[in-house]
């Protein structure tokens, strides 16, 4: 049986990349900015990627340039390395789910992204989801897991089919998302839902007019969306989505 996405996911608004803001020295997926939505009440969203060792580090893209001013992907070092090297913004390094989890400790909703490790959305993953599975081992509070990659999604089902898990989904444009046509053509319409037990999708707001995600929606399946970044464009999404991950401004608590 495909678990449930928590009804708490579908309450509380969700800091993207957690509730960063580099002006006061908490760029995105930092410690600050975990603590700082744990603080605020608000649900997290943050991003894995994997080193050389296959650690799982909370961090979005697959160089580190813009977001540690050092170039280089992630893959290339150890979690040491990533760990001792500063973000831009930060006075600390890259931190480790573990480190994250500690952080969080069950007090907010954690929406876990995995990063595409395969390159092209296929078969080629497994050291990142066996990692993060290891890291959750045990912890107690609201989580649930997603990735744009469906066979990603799948190694999560299989690894810890206890965890609710859902696709990350779009419009799917190939100078966009630096995919060949053909595998933007297979996605973009969610074809694998089913077949990867996925309870929710999270889909990119300015696509949530999508028949299939309509499709969806009338099946009772639950429909968060990325990324909203101000009140107008939430009310706007609201409409569709059930909730919301938002950035650059604070979305309204409920109650």
């Amino acid at each position: 049986m495909t678990p449930a996405l928590p009804d708490v996911f579908l309450q509380v608004p969700l800091a993207h990349r957690a509730l960063h803001d580099k002006q006061d020295n908490r760029p995105e997926n930092s410690r600050a900015a975990i603590r700082a939505a744990v603080d605020a009440g608000y649900g997290i969203e943050i991003d894995l990627q994997r080193t050389s060792d296959n650690r799982a580090m909370v961090f979005h893209d697959y160089d580190m340039t813009r977001l540690t001013g050092q170039s280089g992907p992630i893959q290339q070092i150890t979690s040491v390395q990533a760990s001792g090297t500063t973000l831009l913004h930060a006075d600390d390094g890259i931190p480790t789910l573990d480190e994250v989890l500690q952080i969080v400790s069950g007090k907010v909703p954690l929406l876990i992204e995995f990063k595409d490790q395969d390159g092209a959305m296929g078969t080629s993953v497994g050291p990142l989801e066996q990692e993060a599975v290891r890291a959750l081992s045990g912890y107690d509070g609201p989580v649930a897991l997603m990735s744009f990659n469906p066979n990603s999604v799948a190694e999560l089902a299989r690894l810890a089919p206890h965890l609710p898990r859902g696709i990350v989904t779009g419009s799917y444009q190939p100078k966009v998302e630096l995919l060949p046509q053909g595998v933007c053509d297979h996605l973009r319409d969610i074809p694998d839902f089913d077949r990867v037990g996925a309870s929710f999708i999270s889909h990119e707001v300015e696509d949530l007019d999508r028949p299939r995600v309509a499709e969806l929606k009338a099946r009772g399946v639950p429909i968060l969306c990325w990324t909203v970044r101000s009140p107008e464009q939430e009310a706007e999404a609201r409409e569709v989505a059930d909730n919301v991950t938002f950035e650059g401004y604070l979305a309204a608590q409920p109650g």
